[in-house]
């Protein structure tokens, strides 16, 4: 008997697009190594800026402190637009923005033209960077798969910084200084193809408008602060303009918790802190971010200003640094995954702060080999170790409705660390030095610094191992959040619609 198909049955869903997950993990780490590199890339090209264009002595340092400032104060309400317009959207926009300012940088005439594009850059990465990390998230379910794509993100991300002196200083002697920043428009040109055609859109599925007071706020309060760190390298900590905004910045950010109780739709839902993996791992990375980072500043002037090298060469020894912060991210997963977040974070920090002790014993003589090459080494690969399962335990869990703004507080937490950690070093390092031009002076003030950070990687570490979810709740979760991240009802589409895959 032959039986006839039954049209009153619904016909299947269309299946919905296959996006490669080893383009998603590509694009996403892409445009984070741009929004890195960008960081540190235009500090070996500064006295060829300064000449070309007349900047003054301020005008240089707000060369790094516009991106900066910029990157920190939006990077929030860049994660939060994610998640609300779409991350495959505002990726698109941070890149495309992000490209045209560095093109407007490049061909710039005058100073303050170049001022506003670096500041235009930093507007880009700040709507950027949330969306990588919130993109590869939902591109990978939860599990080995994502943790090594995580761990991906961070060597790329880590690299970025690492090879910026490498690169800019490359490119201001071959080239000139314009290539600091013309070199970001053919590869944002790039990302910007492959971003289109690979990544499917996805949000949270609720178009509820933008908390713009809490976005204000905590705009404010983030940029205000980074201002007052900054500043600290041109005034006194006591210095007026110094205390204003490290005071006013702070205010801004306890009235921004405040009204964030009373509305309906926060850009910072009260839950989102509320989750012990969020908070802690949150706390971890702005402590091994003020550490950590402020490491390439100290051993590029070290290796020039103490050693004679000349900027290339400086940028030349320390690649075997960038390669350990790569090597030690990208070995992270396959360690998680025997011994737990916790424990590889606690142990990564311990081996950054022996780098950083052994750092310490610097001196005006020193070999490439004993005061460069191979503390660096160690300061970098502990780093790499401990940024990833910090990344993962902050990321696990998020409802699909936060992962971006969980993404924006990862990024935050280690810029802003960051940020204030290279002040607070640099005002160590001077007070050691006293003024002093002699090489054993700055060669003490340097190893201050090192000491200090070495001091704060320990108290991390302590701080980790009391606070860190134990292995077994590494992924507690936030409310609403379903397993991998992607919920069940329809219109909740994942930025990357992919299969599970067993690699990333």
């Amino acid at each position: 008997m032959t039986h006839m198909p039954d049209d009153s049955l619904p016909a299947p869903p269309p299946a919905r697009p296959r996006t490669r997950t080893w383009a998603v993990v590509a694009a996403a780490c892409a445009g984070q190594f741009l929004v890195v590199l960008d960081v540190s890339v235009v500090n070996v090209a500064l006295p060829s800026m300064r000449t070309d264009l007349g900047l003054s002595a301020s005008g240089l340092q707000w060369v790094v402190n516009a991106y900066a400032i910029a990157f920190a104060g939006f990077m929030l309400l860049g994660g939060r637009a994610a998640d609300i317009y779409g991350r495959k959207l505002m990726f698109l926009t941070g890149i495309g923005l992000f490209t045209a300012a560095s093109l407007a940088g490049g061909f710039a005439q005058e100073g303050w033209q170049l001022l506003a594009a670096r500041a235009g850059q930093g507007l880009g990465a700040a709507v950027l960077s949330p969306a990588t990390l919130t993109i590869l998230t939902a591109a990978v379910p939860e599990g080995p798969a994502r943790t090594r794509a995580i761990g991906t993100w961070m060597a790329v991300g880590a690299g970025g910084g690492a090879a910026g002196g490498l690169i800019g200083g490359v490119l201001t002697d071959v080239l000139s200084w314009r290539w600091v920043l013309l070199i970001n428009v053919p590869v944002g040109v790039l990302v910007i193809a492959g971003a289109a055609a690979w990544l499917a859109e996805g949000r949270a599925g609720d178009r509820r408008r933008v908390d713009l007071l809490g976005a204000v706020l905590v705009t404010a309060g983030l940029a205000t602060t980074a201002y007052g760190i900054v500043q600290t390298e041109a005034a006194r900590w006591g210095a007026a303009g110094t205390l204003v905004p490290l005071l006013g910045g702070p205010a801004l950010l306890g009235v921004f918790v405040l009204a964030e109780t009373r509305v309906a739709a926060p850009l910072m839902p009260p839950r989102v802190l509320a989750a012990r993996a969020v908070l802690a791992a949150n706390v971890a990375m702005l402590l091994l971010g003020s550490a950590t980072f402020g490491m390439w500043y100290f051993m590029t002037v070290y290796a020039q200003n103490v050693l004679g090298y000349s900027p290339l060469e400086a940028g030349f020894a320390l690649v075997p640094t960038s390669a350990a912060v790569f090597a030690g991210a990208k070995a992270a997963p396959a360690i998680m995954a025997r011994t737990g977040a916790r424990p590889l974070a606690v142990a990564g920090a311990l081996v950054a702060a022996a780098g950083f002790g052994w750092q310490s014993t610097m001196g005006v003589d020193g070999s490439y080999l004993t005061s460069v090459c191979l503390p660096g080494i160690l300061m970098m690969a502990g780093s790499g170790l401990a940024s990833t399962p910090l990344a993962t335990l902050a990321t696990s869990g998020a409802a699909p409705g936060d992962a971006g703004l969980v993404s924006g507080l990862v990024n935050t937490s280690r810029t802003m660390g960051g940020a204030m950690g290279l002040a607070v070093l640099s005002t160590v390092a001077a007070a050691r030095t006293a003024g002093s031009a002699e090489a054993v002076e700055i060669t003490a003030g340097y190893a201050l610094a090192f000491r200090t950070s070495a001091l704060v990687l320990v108290a991390g570490a302590l701080m980790m191992l009391l606070w860190l979810p134990g292995r077994t709740g590494g992924t507690s979760r936030l409310p609403g959040a379903r397993a991998g991240g992607v919920p069940g009802r329809p219109g909740h589409e994942s930025a990357s619609a992919v299969p599970p895959s067993p690699k990333a």
